[in-house]
């Protein structure tokens, strides 16, 4: 029997009713928390904009793990800012000190001929979102969250193990039999809200929320600026400009 887990919100997001708010100045018990991996791109901005608006109070976390584009975790500070979120913390794991991925590797060209069906890029860090999603475990017990807020979407699973639904699900058995809360049958779930949107949809729903676009960083070069070449820009630009949005 698989482990209960959150795939998606409804598809009207907007109609989710967050608990009953607290009297002006008084903190709310009965808030529920939930701990979100922040990246500092656009689509762990948007679920955890996502989460802000089902009533969650929301931790944010964000890894250095020796990734070429490091601007990303100043980008997660001013979303963590913007959003307000209850605390945001930054954990160092040092990724790159075995390589194996053009993210973590800057002798490896990064890729620019776009997702590949059947192809997993060499932007996929080997163990990435396994180390991240136990790092947010371990924050989820000890704060005791009820959720874990993830960004994968359609566009990183297609290439991506780590991002896809059976991962997911079969991480959440891991997850209720390797912690106490789960244990006890109140683990945290992994939210992933994204995971079959494509990258336009992520882009509606994050004007809808409000979320501050211009703040994000998607580029997996490791310029002051965006590169413009890379997969990850060239799939976020077009999406902006079909949106409607400025570039």
């Amino acid at each position: 029997m698989i482990a209960a887990i959150c795939f998606g919100v409804p598809s009207s997001p907007s109609s989710s009713q967050p608990p009953p708010g607290p009297s002006p100045g008084q903190p709310n018990p009965a808030q529920p928390t939930a701990v979100a991996l922040l990246s500092g791109g656009l689509d762990s901005a948007t679920a955890t904009a996502l989460a802000i608006e089902a009533g969650y109070r929301v931790i944010g976390l964000s890894c250095n793990y020796g990734q070429r584009h490091r601007r990303e975790l100043e980008a997660a500070e001013k979303l963590a800012r913007h959003f307000a979120l209850s605390e945001h913390l930054q954990v160092a794991v040092n990724l790159a000190a075995w390589g194996g991925s053009a993210l973590t590797d800057q002798a490896e060209p990064l890729p620019s001929d776009g997702v590949q069906a059947g192809v997993i890029p060499s932007t996929y860090v080997p163990g990435r979102n396994t180390v991240f999603i136990a790092l947010a475990l371990s924050l989820a017990e000890a704060r005791g969250a009820e959720r874990i807020v993830l960004g994968v979407n359609a566009v990183d699973y297609s290439g991506y193990p780590d991002c896809r639904p059976d991962y997911l699900a079969n991480y959440q058995q891991l997850a209720d039999l390797a912690t106490r809360a789960g244990r006890e049958g109140h683990g945290a779930q992994l939210w992933a809200p994204l995971v079959t949107w494509d990258k336009l949809t992520i882009v509606r729903e994050a004007l809808r929320l409000g979320v501050p676009i211009a703040d994000t960083w998607s580029c997996y070069a490791g310029g002051s600026a965006p590169c413009g070449v890379c997969d990850s820009c060239r799939i976020r630009e077009g999406a902006l400009r079909d949106a409607g949005w400025s570039l």
